[in-house]
Formats: C-alpha cells, sequence, structure tokens
C-alpha cells in the first residue's frame, strides 16, 4: 500500500475535519461550527432507538407472562426490568441531547423510536413486515435528514443569566399567557362538560410539552456547563426550571394516560407526534429563538422535512392491528337469574365493563 504525497494527504485531511480550509462536508470550519449539534443529534437518536427496544421488550414481557398457567405479576419478570433499565437510560439520554442541540432538532427525532419499535417488533414479537412499515420509514428516514440538515445552528452557551432574560421576555410572556388562556379553556370542556375528544386531551399534553422541553433544555444545558466548570447550579432560575419541569411532566403524563385509556394506541400515538413536535418547535422558536438568523430556504426545507416525518409516522400508524391479552368474560347463560339476552362479551370500553346489565337494559340492548 503506497503512502500518499504530502500535497495530496493535506487535501484528504482537510476535506474530512483536518486543519485547513478544505469546503467538504465534513471540513474543519462546518465540523467545529456543528460538532455539539451533532452529538446532541446522534444522542437523540441513539436515545429513541434505545426507547423502542425496551417497549418491545416490555411488551414481550407482558405477552410471556399472560400465556403462563399461574402469571406472575410483571414487576417479578428479569425480562420485563431489562426493559424498564433500558427505558430509564434512553430517557436520559434524550434528556442530556437538549443539552448539545436545539429543541427544533431534539424533539422531532421522536420519530426515531416509531420507526424502531416498527422494525423491532418483527424481530422481537415476530409480527410481519408490511409495505406501510417500510414507506412510513423512507419517508420519517427522509424527513429526519432534512431536519438534521437544515436545522438551526445556535453556538451560544445557555447560561443561567440568559435563561433568566429569556423568562422576562415579552415574546415568551405573551406565548405563556396565551397558552395559560387556552389550556383553562380546554381543562374547562374537560372537566364541566366531559368533552374527552382525543384533540382535546392531547393539545393539553401538547401545552404542558412545551413547559416540559423549555425547562429540560435549560437544566440540560446549565448542568453541562457546569460539568464543563463554569458552574450554574447555584443560580435559583435553575431549581425554578426542576420543579416547572416535573410538575408539567406530571400533568402531562396524567393526560396522556387518560387519552390512551379512551382511544387506541395506533390513534394517540401519530397526533401526539404531532402535536408535541409542533409545540417544541414553537416553544424553541419563541424561547430560545433558534431561527432568528436562519435563512428562509433553511426553515422551509427544515418545515418540509417535519411534514415527511409525520406523514411517514401516520403511514405506520395506519390501520396497525392491536394486540390485546385474552381476558375471561362472563356468559349470562351459566348465571341463576340472568338470561341469555344480553351481550356475552362485554365491550371493555364501557364504564360498566365487567358487570352485570339489568334484564330491562338487556332488552333494550336488543331492541
Amino acid at each position: 500500500m503506497g503512502i500518499l504525497p504530502i500535497s495530496e494527504w493535506a487535501s484528504w485531511n482537510t476535506s474530512f475535519g483536518g486543519a485547513g480550509t478544505g469546503s467538504g462536508p465534513l471540513s474543519g470550519p462546518w465540523y467545529s461550527t456543528h460538532k455539539t449539534q451533532l452529538l446532541g443529534v446522534l444522542l437523540a437518536a441513539a436515545s429513541n432507538f434505545l426507547i423502542s427496544v425496551s417497549l418491545n421488550i416490555q411488551k414481550c414481557a407482558h405477552l410471556r407472562l399472560a400465556c403462563q398457567t399461574e402469571p406472575k405479576p410483571y414487576y417479578m419478570s428479569k425480562l420485563w426490568w431489562c426493559g424498564i433499565t433500558l427505558l430509564g437510560l434512553g430517557e436520559v439520554g434524550n434528556f442530556t441531547a437538549y443539552g448539545f442541540a436545539p429543541i427544533a432538532l431534539v424533539a422531532p427525532l421522536g420519530c426515531v423510536s416509531v420507526i424502531g419499535s416498527a422494525f423491532i417488533s418483527v424481530l422481537f414479537l415476530k409480527k410481519t413486515m408490511r409495505a406501510a412499515d417500510i414507506l412510513g420509514g423512507t419517508l420519517t428516514v427522509t424527513g429526519t435528514y432534512l431536519m438534521v440538515t437544515f436545522a438551526p445552528n445556535v453556538p451560544q452557551a445557555l447560561t443561567a443569566r440568559r435563561v433568566q432574560n429569556y423568562l422576562v421576555s415579552w415574546p415568551f410572556l405573551v406565548y405563556l399567557i396565551l397558552g395559560i388562556i387556552i389550556f383553562c379553556i380546554l381543562l374547562y370542556f374537560y372537566k364541566r362538560k366531559a368533552v374527552k375528544h382525543i384533540v382535546v386531551l392531547l393539545m393539553m399534553v401538547a401545552l404542558l410539552a412545551s413547559l416540559t422541553v423549555i425547562a429540560v433544555k435549560a437544566v440540560a444545558s446549565m448542568i453541562t456547563l457546569s460539568v464543563k466548570g463554569k458552574m450554574q447550579l447555584t443560580y435559583p432560575v435553575f431549581y425554578i426550571m426542576i420543579v416547572l419541569m416535573a410538575i408539567s411532566c406530571a400533568f402531562q403524563v396524567k393526560f396522556l394516560n387518560q387519552a390512551m385509556h379512551l382511544y387506541k394506541v395506533t390513534a394517540v400515538v401519530p397526533i401526539n407526534f404531532v402535536f408535541f413536535t409542533t409545540s417544541a418547535i414553537i416553544s424553541g422558536v419563541i424561547f430560545y429563538r433558534e431561527f432568528q438568523s436562519a435563512a428562509l430556504l433553511s426553515v422551509f426545507m427544515f418545515l418540509f422535512g417535519c411534514l415527511l416525518s409525520f406523514l411517514g409516522v401516520f403511514v405506520i400508524a395506519r390501520n396497525k392491528k392491536e394486540e390485546h391479552v385474552q381476558i375471561p368474560f362472563i356468559d349470562y347463560g351459566h348465571i341463576p337469574g340472568q338470561k341469555l339476552t344480553g351481550k356475552i362479551q362485554p365491550d371493555s370500553h364501557i364504564s360498566c365493563y365487567g358487570t352485570l346489565n339489568n334484564e330491562d337494559d338487556s332488552v333494550k340492548t336488543q331492541s
């Protein structure tokens, strides 16, 4: 194997990030400007893939336990604990990624977990690969590439003082007031009028998620700077952001669980992904001013990449059958005093599931 001449070696080294003035995609100036952002992208993508693996492992553990003659609690399964551990590692990685990359870039990468679940389920759960999975995966990967390529580059260090200034800036205060008003209106319809439409529930989740990602990025960035030697943990705003993150995340989980209980997963996942990503991008634009100096073409291509990712997630989730564990049901014909006039298999989505209907109600159902 020959040795490259000095001139050719210098040209090759420059193009791939070495010292020099090359203009390649991995040239020195480009890499030095984007290396922190690239670290955040890789960390977010790997973390979301790890989350998809963990969810499939947990699903596999539940299916195995359901097939046993004497099922034991899921928390006694080593496989389930393995999935929970991987889930925790994935969430920690996602949290850390916000300290290296903009919100507008980290949040949409949640689509990696959707793609990963579609393909990993073929291995773990022995599901059949669908044409929709391949098409949706292709659209999502293309959209992700466009988002990474045209995402805003925010090289400024996010210090505690900068976060304080952002908190009292008028764009964020207007955004916060509007968000509170919309949330209160939705909460009124949810509590007082019993309107539990999937859009109402997931819009409340998205509004809370916008505050969560703002707080997560602030906390992660301040911790990252503190590790590098620039102490930020002595500022009160750091602990204010931790409290905001915990409260918003708790209520976010509450409404998301309600949506999962009332509607199919195949409907909740894509809508929640679109709402969450949109709210996260808007909060990043308003609070952290991530697209402040971006070119119009870059903004358009980034939004086009988001649209492709949204479309890919919907294609993957569309017409996807859910697997249900077989639940024993009550046959009215074997209950003394009950006539075989009602439903043999109760509807698991109604509030009276597992209870016996009155005879009159059964007759009304038949009529």
